[in-house]
């Protein structure tokens, strides 16, 4: 997949609302037939997906993307089509204008459900925003 395609999903670890986010967002986006993607990365990443995060995940049906947390890196950010970060970014990432702060989302190891909903909410107005990008673009991705 071209990088430009895609979304990068980050939080602090790596291991809980950015890996619920990019398992949720590559589920809506192929029932969308968008032809994006989602990854997710950890500023400081944990060694495994947090166990709640995997359960919940489960549960719904869909599989963490990725069994380790992955470290962002500047690549990663330059060629995403979107950032959406669940944490602060130290200025190495600031530059883009491509970056959104979702720090309105709990923590899902407190309530993986009360997460999950917020993080669909936000996924689907994302998604939406890209739609609308997409139609002003000649050549767009079809969302």
């Amino acid at each position: 997949m071209d990088m430009e395609r895609r979304v990068v999903f980050i939080c602090e670890h790596g291991s809980a609302k950015s890996v619920v986010a990019a398992a949720h967002f590559n589920r809506l986006a192929r029932e969308r037939q968008t032809g994006l993607r989602a990854v997710s990365r950890a500023t400081n990443p944990d060694d495994e997906v947090a166990p709640n995060a995997a359960r919940g995940l489960e549960a719904d049906g869909l599989a963490p993307d990725g069994l380790v947390p992955r470290r962002l890196s500047a690549a990663d950010v330059e060629a995403a089509l979107r950032v959406v970060a669940f944490c602060p970014l130290s200025a190495d990432y600031g530059g883009s204008e491509a970056i959104e702060i979702w720090d309105d989302v709990p923590a899902v190891s407190e309530s993986y459900e009360r997460a999950r909903d917020r993080i669909l909410e936000r996924i689907a107005r994302l998604l939406d925003d890209l739609a609308r990008t997409a139609r002003g673009v000649a050549g767009g991705p079809r969302l």
